[in-house]
């Protein structure tokens, strides 16, 4: 069923529903099958490993095989933090973002809705998804996009793929309020996190996370917030994998925003359980650059229920991560992705976290989805004849 998670009324999984009628809040789905973690075990390493757990027809799965995701122990990053690092590389997903998980459980209920048409609003990662989603299943798909707010990457995605885009003058916090309006009056199914489905998909990193650790829980892990889904998402993961008794511990849930939208942090911070929302969001990292996340509800409990943590990292620490995490590891993200790695070195640094904790960091999209912000934070390659002299000066520095 689904249900409200402030006044707990109930509403069925075939309803198209978005908040609840009674109050207004959010909604959430609720899961629990009478399974046991060996059924896991044969196959295949994507999402759908774990499909009893996913509220959806299985006779309607769309997928691109998305999930299963590269988890990297990175020892010498790890070394220097002094902690035990591991990184969930969710840019290896089928557009390049940990969205695909949430967008293939999502694309699913469109189908067995029956519904034409879907959309979103975006900041890039979510409209590249929907679209691709959208026409691997044959739905038309409608996307809202902030004007010049989006990294051409992410737009390049979304319009080959043939959703209608259409760019407005606001930012992402206004396209989700008009195109939520849309979708009250039936004109598409919405895909955003507000859409209960859609957090179903992307409790899947919270599944894996513990199955590749051999059924045990990290001490801690910590992701960017934007709109505030993946958070609660990985913690009811986690949790339904505690419930069903795979797990004995829980992690703690610590959530990195930029410093110039951290409506999540400033609530934390307070001691607060909702926020007061950011009016002009402004961060280098265009993915989690949202003022009013819809999801913050969930995402303030799976902070507070998990002892977990928030923080905020300036745009210079986010691009000094995403070198450091590519230049020391080899995993290049985007820089809304690097903000889980500036908020750990952060939070080791002010001894938020302890030294020798098991830290899992979630990075979230790959390097490629926002070229120009990597191309302008290296030096420009150096020209020269091919001259092996030359060559050789450049090389040994004589």
């Amino acid at each position: 069923m689904i249900r409200c998670i402030s006044c707990g009324a109930e509403y069925a999984l075939d309803e198209i529903i978005y908040t609840c009628k009674e109050c207004g809040s959010i909604l959430e789905v609720e899961c629990s099958p009478d399974v046991s973690k060996d059924v896991f075990s044969c196959r295949k390493s994507t999402m759908w490993k774990y499909k009893e757990f996913m509220p959806v027809d299985q006779s309607k799965i769309v997928s691109l095989e998305e999930g299963g995701t590269p988890f990297v122990r990175c020892q010498k990053l790890g070394e220097d933090l002094g902690v035990d690092l591991y990184v969930k590389v969710e840019g290896s997903n089928p557009t390049g973002s940990f969205k695909d998980r949430g967008m293939s459980v999502g694309i699913t209920k469109a189908v067995e809705l029956g519904v034409d048409t879907v959309g979103c609003a975006s900041t890039g990662n979510t409209s590249a998804s929907l679209a691709a989603y959208a026409a691997r299943a044959g739905k038309r798909c409608v996307v809202l996009l902030p004007a010049g707010k989006v990294a051409l990457g992410k737009l390049a995605q979304a319009m080959f793929h043939g959703a209608d885009v259409i760019s407005i003058k606001g930012n992402f916090d206004e396209a989700l309020e008009a195109i939520t309006a849309l979708a009250l009056q039936g004109q598409l199914y919405l895909l955003n996190s507000v859409n209960p489905f859609r957090l179903e998909g992307q409790k899947s990193i919270g599944f894996e996370i513990v199955d590749d650790l051999g059924w045990q829980s990290p001490d801690r892990i910590i992701l960017p917030v934007g709109n505030a889904g993946n958070i609660s998402a990985i913690w009811k993961g986690v949790n339904e994998f505690y419930n069903a008794g795979f797990i004995d511990e829980l992690p703690m849930m610590t959530g990195i925003q930029a410093e110039g939208a951290a409506p999540i942090y400033n609530a934390v911070k307070n001691g607060k359980k909702d926020i007061i929302p950011v009016e002009n969001p402004e961060t280098v990292a265009t993915a989690i650059r949202i003022g009013a996340p819809v999801s913050a509800t969930k995402a303030l409990r799976a902070i507070y229920d998990s002892n977990g943590l928030a923080e905020t990292v300036t745009d210079d620490e986010i691009l000094n991560a995403q070198k450091l995490l590519a230049r020391t590891e080899g995993i290049g993200v985007e820089p809304a992705s690097a903000a889980s790695i500036a908020g750990l070195k952060k939070l080791v640094e002010t001894g938020k976290v302890d030294k020798g904790e098991k830290v899992v960091c979630i990075v979230t999209g790959h390097l490629l989805k926002d070229p120009n912000t990597a191309i302008n934070a290296c030096e420009k390659p150096v020209e020269v004849e091919a001259d092996i002299n030359a060559l050789s000066r450049i090389i040994t520095g004589k």
